[in-house]
Parts: C-alpha cells; sequence; structure tokens
C-alpha cells in the first residue's frame, strides 16, 4: 500500500500505476490523479478532472488541452510556455507506458504546434532519441533544423545523434553549425574537442 506522495510519483513515473490512482484521488491531488486516468486510456476523465481544478493549478490548463491532443480531438490552443514545459515529460511518460496512439496523435500536429512553439520538433526528436527511435528522432530534428535553424542546441542533439550512429562526419558538421549560431555553445565545443 502507498503511504506518501513521493512514492506514489516514483511508482507512477517507473510505470508502476497499481496504487497510484486511489492513493491520489483519496488524498485530493486532482493533477496526478487526471494522469492515471490518461494511462489508464480515459482521457475524457481526465479532462474533467483537469477541468475541475483549472484556475489553481497552471499545468491543468494544458493537461484539458492535451486530454484532447492524444485523442486527435484539439481544443483551444497552449500556450508557448506550456509546449516548452511540458510536452516533452508528458511524451517520455507516453512512451514509458506504451501509448504509440497518443504519441501518434501528438506527431500528427507538430507543425501546428510549432506555429506556437518553434522548438516543437527538437522536443519531440529528443523524445523519440531517447527511446532509441532513432530513424523519427533524427526526421523531427532535421525537420525542426529546417523551420527553425537558429537553434543552437537542435544543431548539437544531431550531432549527439550522429555520433551514437558513428557517424563522425555529419558530427562534426552539425557541431560547427550549432557554433556557427552560437560560438560559445560549451557542449559542441567540448564534443568537438573529443572528436
Amino acid at each position: 500500500m502507498i503511504s506518501d506522495y513521493k512514492t506514489a510519483v516514483n511508482k507512477l513515473l517507473a510505470s508502476e500505476i497499481d496504487g497510484c490512482p486511489q492513493f491520489f484521488a483519496q488524498n485530493g491531488y486532482v493533477l496526478e490523479e487526471a494522469y492515471c486516468e490518461i494511462l489508464q486510456d480515459k482521457p475524457q476523465n481526465a479532462k474533467a478532472l483537469f477541468l475541475s481544478i483549472v484556475d489553481k493549478d497552471i499545468r491543468a490548463h494544458w493537461g484539458v488541452f492535451f486530454s484532447g491532443l492524444i485523442e486527435g480531438k484539439i481544443e483551444g490552443y497552449p500556450s508557448y510556455f506550456e509546449l516548452r514545459n511540458f510536452l516533452e515529460i508528458d511524451m517520455n511518460i507516453l512512451f514509458t507506458y506504451f501509448k504509440g496512439n497518443y504519441i501518434e496523435n501528438i506527431v500528427k500536429y507538430a507543425d501546428w504546434l510549432f506555429t506556437i512553439n518553434p522548438e516543437v520538433h527538437k522536443f519531440i526528436g529528443r523524445v523519440f532519441l531517447n527511446h532509441n527511435i532513432n530513424d523519427y528522432g533524427m526526421y523531427f530534428l532535421e525537420r525542426g533544423k529546417n523551420y527553425f535553424y537558429n537553434d543552437p542546441e537542435l544543431h548539437y542533439l544531431l550531432a549527439e545523434a550522429y555520433y551514437k550512429q558513428g557517424n563522425l562526419k555529419e558530427c562534426k558538421h552539425a557541431l560547427n553549425s550549432c557554433l556557427g549560431v552560437l560560438p560559445e555553445y560549451y557542449p559542441a565545443l567540448a564534443m568537438l574537442k573529443k572528436l
């Protein structure tokens, strides 16, 4: 039996959801309960929970939008900062719980979400790379580069991906592109020294 909040959150993030929904519901953690509903394939229940606290919790506004997004039913708009702060984290959780259908619905809207936050392709690409789905990761990073070239972190992520593939030529090219945008970008300088 779960006895405290930290234990419940750690279990939830480790894809051990058993007991978490009950703990969150019984102790008034509405936001966390709503995420449990999403992970149990009940996004409409999640949306209702998010709506019940939307005036009290900034993340709940994102949760309302996110509940529709994963179902492919867009309602309203997320903010620039909601996409920056929550999209990548929530996609990682969906990967942990093998929610490919929800991830597919998110990526369908990547180009539209980009119009709100130009880093969206980078966020999505990084999630795919972190879960060893490299082809999709590279696709979204390249797409991001085509739309928002002046993002040094994006070039650096491409360099890391090329390095993991053993493609040192493209790695160096991506690092030089990164430094062309921001000459003092320390991670790129450090990686170049290693090559």
